[in-house]
């Protein structure tokens, strides 16, 4: 008894020691006011008041019904809308489902306050087959389920969902309680909330999009999180952790971009989870009293993983950073210390410099513990003087024409509130100096110019729909600035507005995002037209949101995806210091974004995205002239369905002291954009994909190849798939273009060995010479096989890659043989055979490089294939692999010798031991290097292809560098004494002397 007393103690005190200080108020980080002290007017929201919902305030009443039924019933009359939400304690004891476009708006002299009750049923025991092992207060989804149905996560297209200005409160005796799961996308938020988590989980699970003026207290983890849905970054802006006992933060691959947090009586700050990466950026932080690790790094020494600390003050933090795989510390530097530069990873301090792993650590000890950094975010004026615009007149019907009404009210009124409505307008709205916009929900509340309105048309220079006065302090928020398509002289926003100005939660609507009314059609000119073709308007306006003049300040959680606009957001002429928070710019024709004579910007969590239909063309990013910048957190993208290569996200020219921090270039298709960033007038290519730093000083050095480094043949789109046969002859292909070459080791010419309209992907020669060919085979409609339709499923293996997705399946992989003597009369499908029943084999082909952002890479690699293609030698054998499809070369593994293997999406060459069956096994990693796979010569290097080649002996440590005028896709050995290393480019094929 004295044992269990004793323990039962210990317990207690434990609790006491993790929990005891969890609800104390921070200073100087927000102090949990209400930002709506009044009911704003609106007749399309809905009001969950006693009245409207024979509910009670009290907190011992469970509402939970009466709240899920008020959600749905505004999701399914208006499809987008708000429910507000007014002052007071409301009991929920089960899980809230809140669908696309609906915000949960709280207003009151307090915030009010849900509260999961004691004990509520299910949220005692973590659900094993829930994602985030979890039961959930409020679980933000795509749409709503219906009975009997699974729910329905947000996701990617995921949009305009928040909750806002509400406190959330976990109860005693819900250990396996979550606040908020919230994996939603753009213009979707969590801001002005207090997440009281006591014992329970964490406060949200799966972050998405936006976040700001959220303050955690208690429980194991302020936020747990995995990727957000889209791939994109996670923004999170004036934000407390307090009380957590394993970590304020525990993530993997979010892509944290944080300004402006503090944490307190925490172990550990940020804990990224084991063998996963993060691109951290932390600005402007505090650290307080953080008795483990501040940061836990995974993944040392490995180019996607990415950590950026700037300005963090820290006190009792006796380590700032801790390495799992290493065991190394960064150690502090004394009881108080200032961080003002912490960076580690792949770094280059110039584009023409070699990129090396290093880490720069600049800690200065401090006598005193600063003040929190002055936030940059205005607050809102108080309700009490907001001038509702319907009361002045306006309808929002769609239909009125507004012009005179607002700017009327303009010029009497500061603040202007727009309820929910469609409001049009015919000609440039013009802001005084000290005016703000506010309306609450941007794809709810629009202003709109009709399609060919007269001052918008026909030719002339830029006119905007919404201008702002020029070093004014205005502040827009909630809006939406519709410019339709055929309105070639319009600009939905000239911001020309001082450094004290506000542009947040703005939607440039048109092209992609667009939802409509229950029963109602898109219109035409507002959403694409031609989603199918090309749509003639599109890239026939000029930018929709325009910063010029001297115009600046601070802009969050912007999406400008409206394909009819010549670029998203076009800034110039300005050097006023500003601050870009969540800027989304997407699906243009030919730019997304652009930034000509700009200075003293810093862009943070800026995500550009390339469409099939529209941007195939289309040159992500424009930086002309400019100086003083920091892009931090920089995602540069092309969806599955573009088909065609590119050459660069960003074009650089004449810039100077610019500086990108934690840079993620990528696509799920082999067509990533083949070099992040190029610079004009240097002639310089930086290569790598992945970097956590790039600095662009007075000027760019160009940087030139070395070593025996010869063209052979150039003028192809994208060649890849190269091997060589038993006489040097090299053969190599272009999936797009379907053709097959040959280089002769005789004649050391090259021809065109076959064009046929199957798409090869990659190829290899059997013992015999033969030349196998993976190809992609598309089913014709109506085509019979044994009186059945010919189909393809995607196999199980297609689970772990998002390549598998977006409309990429329905055909299969398949390999034919052809002799080079002869190829248009030997061309034969191979057939299959048990995996096994070939024994010994000569040797196994597997895909050279996966792309696996499902992480299952490491199991997938050295998973038992059940089939096998066979070459016509009868003992070289293709095991069936879903990642075929996507390899652009072939893996040799030879029995009882190593094969390498490249991990594309967490960029590592593996490698793995083949027996005589062809099966790989023991799987190691080898070198923290790989994109387009590996070779090994007879004496055992191994030769990667990543952004150049690297050299590596058989222990894995580096040996040299060999620089290629291109990025490499695929690499072999040929030539008459097979020492010759052959390496394909996008645009050549090379070869290189090795010894």
């Amino acid at each position: 008894m004295k044992k269990l007393a004793a323990f039962a103690f210990l317990f207690v005190l434990t609790q006491l020691i993790c929990f005891g200080k969890q609800s104390s108020a921070p200073k100087n980080n927000g102090d949990g006011r209400s930002v709506y002290q009044q009911k704003p007017e609106d007749p399309d929201a809905v009001y969950f008041t006693p009245a409207n919902f024979n509910i009670t305030a009290n907190g011992k009443t469970d509402i939970s019904d009466a709240l899920q039924n008020a959600i749905t019933a505004v999701k399914t009359k208006f499809n987008f809308g708000i429910i507000f939400i007014p002052e007071g304690k409301y009991l929920i004891s089960k899980t809230i489902f809140i669908p696309q476009a609906i915000r949960l708006i709280g207003y009151g002299k307090n915030r009010p306050e849900i509260i999961l009750a004691k004990n509520s049923p299910g949220f005692q025991i973590p659900d094993t087959t829930d994602k985030g092992k979890a039961k959930y207060m409020f679980w933000f989804v795509s749409s709503l389920a219906k009975p009997g149905e699974p729910v329905h996560d947000a996701g990617a297209g995921t949009f305009y969902s928040a909750l806002s200005n509400i406190n959330l409160k976990i109860e005693d005796g819900n250990p396996a309680a979550v606040a908020l799961r919230a994996h939603f996308a753009q213009h979707s938020f969590i801001a002005h909330a207090d997440i009281n988590i006591g014992r329970g989980k964490a406060g949200v699970f799966d972050v998405g999009n936006e976040m700001h003026d959220v303050r955690f207290f208690g429980g194991q983890y302020g936020i747990y999180t995995t990727k957000p849905s889209p791939g994109w970054q996670f923004m999170m802006v004036d934000t407390y952790f307090e009380g957590q006992h394993e970590a304020a933060i525990k993530t993997q691959e979010a892509g944290l971009t944080i300004v402006r947090l503090q944490a307190k009586n925490v172990p550990t700050v940020i804990s990224i989870n084991p063998n996963y990466h993060e691109k951290l950026f932390m600005e402007n932080c505090r650290f307080d009293k953080v008795t483990g690790p501040a940061i836990i790094i995974s993944n040392d020494d490995n180019a996607v993983n990415q950590i950026s600390l700037r300005n963090i003050d820290c006190r009792d933090v006796p380590v700032l950073a801790s390495y799992r795989r290493s065991g190394k510390q960064t150690k502090g530097a004394g009881q108080i210390y200032h961080v003002k530069n912490f960076i580690y990873g792949l770094q280059m301090d110039s584009p023409s410099a070699d990129p090396v792993y290093k880490t720069i650590l600049d800690l200065q000890p401090s006598a005193v513990f600063p003040e929190p950094v002055k936030k940059d975010i205005p607050d809102l004026p108080e309700v009490s003087t907001w001038v509702n615009i319907q009361t002045l007149g306006a309808k929002g019907d769609d239909t009125t024409d507004n012009t005179q009404v607002i700017q009327n009210a303009i010029d009497k009124y500061q603040t202007i509130y727009f309820p929910q409505g469609w409001y049009r307008v015919s000609e440039t709205i013009k802001l005084k100096p000290n005016t703000v916009l506010i309306g609450l929900n941007p794809i709810a509340t629009q202003l709109i110019i009709p399609n060919n309105t007269p001052a918008f048309g026909g030719f002339g220079g830029p006119k905007a729909l919404l201008e702002t006065a020029e070093g004014g302090a205005n502040i827009v928020t909630g809006i939406g600035l519709s410019t339709n398509a055929d309105n070639p002289r319009a600009v939905a926003c000239k911001w020309m507005s001082g450094e004290n100005s506000y542009l947040n939660d703005v939607k440039f609507i048109g092209g992609h995002g667009g939802m409509q009314k229950p029963g109602t059609a898109p219109k035409p000119g507002i959403y694409n037209r031609g989603y199918n073709g090309v749509d003639p308007s599109w890239d026939t306006q000029y930018w929709s949101l325009w910063i010029t003049n001297g115009g600046g300040g601070t802009f969050m959680n912007i999406w400008s995806a409206n394909t009819f606009a010549a670029a998203g957001v076009y800034i110039s002429n300005t050097v006023t210091p500003s601050h870009i928070y969540a800027l989304s710019v997407e699906h243009h024709v030919r730019n997304e974004v652009r930034f000509n004579k700009v200075a003293n910007f810093n862009i943070y969590a800026l995500q550009l995205e390339e469409e099939s239909r529209e941007s195939t063309e289309c040159q992500p990013m424009e930086l002309e002239n400019c100086s003083d910048m920091v892009f931090a957190n920089l995602y540069m993208f092309r969806v599955i369905r573009v088909n065609k290569p590119a050459p660069y996200s960003i074009r650089s020219w004449a810039n100077k002291n610019i500086e990108f921090l934690n840079v993620h270039n990528y696509s799920q298709i082999k067509y990533t954009t083949t070099n992040p960033l190029y610079d004009v007038n240097t002639d310089t290519e930086v290569r790598p994909w992945e970097f956590a730093r790039l600095f662009i000083g007075d000027r760019a050095n160009a940087g030139q190849p070395t070593g025996q480094v010869n063209k052979l043949a150039s003028g192809f789109e994208f060649a890849e798939g190269s091997c060589s046969d038993s006489k040097g002859n090299v053969y190599f292909c272009e999936q797009r273009m379907r053709r097959i070459y040959k280089w002769d080791a005789a004649t050391r010419g090259i021809s065109l060995l076959a064009d046929y309209h199957w798409e090869p992907l990659s190829l290899a020669c059997d013992k015999n010479d033969s030349l196998l060919v993976v190809f992609k085979y598309l089913p014709k409609p109506g085509y019979l096989v044994n009186g059945k339709p010919e189909e393809f499923k995607n196999p199980p293996d297609a689970g772990g890659t998002s390549f598998s997705g977006w409309g990429n399946s329905g055909f299969g992989t398949l390999v034919y043989s052809i002799n080079t003597d002869n190829p248009d009369e030997t061309i034969h499908l191979l057939k299959k055979a048990p995996m096994g029943s070939i024994n010994p084999v000569y040797k196994a082909l597997y895909p050279a490089h996966r792309w696996r952002d499902y992480h299952d890479f490491n199991n997938i690699t050295v998973a038992r294939d059940q089939e096998c293609w066979v070459a016509p030698d009868g003992v070289t054998i293709i095991p069936v692999a879903y990642d075929l499809a996507r390899s652009s070369a072939l893996a040799t593994a030879w029995p009882g010798k190593p094969a390498y293997i490249g991990d594309e999406y967490d960029k590592r060459t593996v490698s793995v031991d083949a027996d005589l069956q062809g099966y790989v096994s023991n799987l190691k990693y080898f070198a923290e290097r790989g994109e387009f796979g590996a070779i090994t010569d007879k004496q055992g290097t191994v030769y990667i292809a990543d952004g150049q080649v690297y050299v590596y002996d058989s222990t894995g440590k580096e040996i040299k560098v060999i620089k290629v005028p291109e990025r490499p896709t695929s690499l072999t050995f040929g030539g008459k004494d097979g020492k010759t290393l052959f390496v394909t480019g996008h645009g050549g094929l090379y070869e290189v002397g090795t010894e």
